[in-house]
C-alpha cells in the first residue's frame, strides 16, 4: 500500500464505520515518502474523537512515525482517553506508546496502532 492508498483506506474506514456519526477532515498531506492525516469525529454516543497520525513509506513498508488519538465527552471537556507516542514517559513499558486514562496524570503503557487499527479497536470499545 502506498501513502495515497493509505489515506484512501482511512477515509473509507471512517466513512463506513458504524460508530462514526460525523467527520471533519482537518489536514491530509503527502510529501515525498511521508504523510500526515488528522480528522475530528463525532461518535454515535455523541463523544468527540480526534485522530492524528504521521506515517512514512520506506522500502515499500508503511509505518507510523507518531500519533495522537484523543477521545473526549461531547462537550470536549472530559478526557476519556488519549493514546499517543510523545516521548515523555521513558520508564513505561512499550515506551514511547502510552495512554492517558481519565486525566493527564493517569498514564498507562500503550501500544502502537495506526488509524485503521485504532478504528477497529474503538469499535470494539463502544
Amino acid at each position: 500500500m502506498n501513502l495515497e492508498q493509505y489515506i484512501i483506506a482511512i477515509k473509507t474506514k471512517i466513512s463506513t464505520s458504524p460508530i462514526i456519526h460525523g467527520i471533519e477532515i482537518v489536514d491530509e498531506r503527502i510529501l515525498l515518502n511521508n504523510g500526515y492525516f488528522r480528522v475530528r469525529l463525532i461518535l454515535i454516543n455523541g463523544d468527540f474523537l480526534e485522530l492524528a497520525e504521521a506515517f512514512t513509506l520506506e522500502s515499500n513498508q508503511l509505518s507510523t512515525l507518531n500519533y495522537r488519538y484523543q477521545w473526549m465527552d461531547s462537550a470536549k471537556k472530559v478526557l476519556r482517553k488519549r493514546w499517543d507516542s510523545v516521548k515523555y514517559f521513558p520508564d513505561l513499558p512499550n515506551f514511547p506508546h502510552h495512554v492517558h486514562i481519565g486525566s493527564e496524570i493517569n498514564v498507562q503503557p500503550g501500544q502502537s496502532r495506526n488509524i485503521l487499527e485504532f478504528i477497529d479497536f474503538i469499535e470494539s470499545e463502544l
